[in-house]
């Protein structure tokens, strides 16, 4: 049973029909960057729970939650619709090891990501760490649609802050866009495509990678990166890649 206690809605900001980021504020227990948590509602009487990855960086007094409504879903709906002053449950402490401690050191970092699982990117990156242990920092973002693309003020500050250091790379999948590759993640990486655009080698001597999102998005591009002699970072075994699947 998940240890629940209140959070107060500050503000649901809706990105588009679908996305949505819910600013909440309660007393939970300090968690690291790239954690996640779970928010809760009593529905008929039972509490209906889905695991959501914080954005807010731990240093943060308020906590940001980046979310897709489900049409059929029970609980997204709902969440959609609450309002500032509105009550949510949250559990008070933070679980997940897709964290950057449990990365080991190189020189180019790679965060991939579909959807909504930026989240857990926009929290390590809003720490000092990453760029204190990192020469180059990539983030790739895979949606369908350029309306998708959320948070792009903030991205853009990062970009100004680290300019030297961080690259930022969209795919948009079912239109064309400016500024973004079309197709999908792990074919961009299998011909080569995605190097050659970024100008930066993908190999394990240089890189470490972080994948989360879409299951499929994860297997095939853990597939492509095996076969090109990357292996899958365990703690008792050091390798390249570190994954959370994101549903």
């Amino acid at each position: 049973m998940a240890d629940w206690i209140p959070a107060k809605v500050i503000t649901n900001r809706h990105w588009n029909s679908d996305l949505f980021s819910l600013v909440l504020h309660a007393n939970i227990e300090p968690f690291k960057a790239g954690q996640f948590t779970k928010l809760g509602l009593e529905i008929d009487g039972k509490m209906v729970q889905r695991a959501y990855s914080f954005v807010n960086p731990p240093s943060d007094n308020n906590i940001e939650i980046y979310a897709t409504r489900v049409a059929d879903g029970l609980l997204s709906p709902r969440l959609h619709a609450l309002d500032s002053g509105d009550t949510v449950f949250i559990s008070a402490r933070a679980n997940g090891y897709f964290t950057l401690n449990e990365v080991p050191d190189s020189e180019h970092l790679w965060l991939l990501a579909t959807g909504t699982a930026i989240g857990p990117y926009l929290s390590i990156l809003r720490e000092a760490d990453v760029w204190r242990r990192f020469r180059k920092v990539v983030l790739i973002h895979a949606v369908r649609y350029a309306a998708d693309l959320s948070y792009q003020a903030e991205i853009n500050e990062l970009k100004a802050q680290y300019p030297e250091q961080l690259i930022v790379q969209p795919f948009v999948s079912r239109e064309p866009a400016p500024l973004s590759l079309p197709g999908r993640i792990p074919l961009a990486i299998a011909d080569g495509m995605l190097e050659r655009h970024i100008g930066l080698p993908l190999s394990p001597e240089k890189s470490q990678i972080m994948l989360c999102g879409n299951p499929e998005m994860v297997r095939e591009t853990k597939a492509v990166l095996e076969s090109m002699g990357f292996t899958k970072n365990l703690r008792r075994k050091p390798g390249q890649i570190t994954m959370e699947h994101y549903w």
